[in-house]
């Protein structure tokens, strides 16, 4: 179960923070915004979800609010990474949800120009990690 939550939590946490990033403070706003990206959209939903909806003054929980102030700073990252974790780990009906939402996540993926090359990879681990990440280490 915790090596579902963690992997769940590094799964979500990279569409919150371009939701952080794109709305700012107002990210845990009930507001909709139909010219939001895919990405966006996402952390946006995946935030409200674990946080819950705030009106648009309201104070924002620390993990959030430090990744608005400081959306590329990894350890505001690993912070909203942590809280996001504890609060999957504590709910499972909140990780299913979470989950769920994921699963929907629609990926695109464009090259365009001369020779140019579009590729997407989603590795999903299951029993050891470390034989996903090398292979070789699987055959001894």
């Amino acid at each position: 179960m915790i090596d579902d939550v963690v992997l769940l939590a590094g799964q979500a946490v990279p569409y919150m923070t371009a939701a952080a990033a794109a709305y700012g403070g107002a990210v845990l706003a009930k507001v909709r915004d139909d010219a939001a990206d895919a990405t966006v959209g996402l952390g946006r939903r995946l935030l409200q979800r674990v946080f819950g909806i705030r009106g648009e003054h309201q104070e924002l929980p620390e993990p959030v609010q430090n990744l608005v102030l400081y959306p590329r700073d990894d350890d505001a990252v690993a912070s909203l990474r942590l809280a996001v974790r504890r609060a999957l780990a504590t709910d499972p009906a909140l990780a299913a949800d979470v989950q769920t939402l994921l699963a929907g996540a629609v990926v695109t993926v464009t090259a365009s120009g001369e020779r140019s090359i579009a590729a997407q990879t989603h590795l999903r681990c299951s029993g050891n990690w470390r034989q996903h990440l090398n292979p070789v280490a699987g055959l001894r």
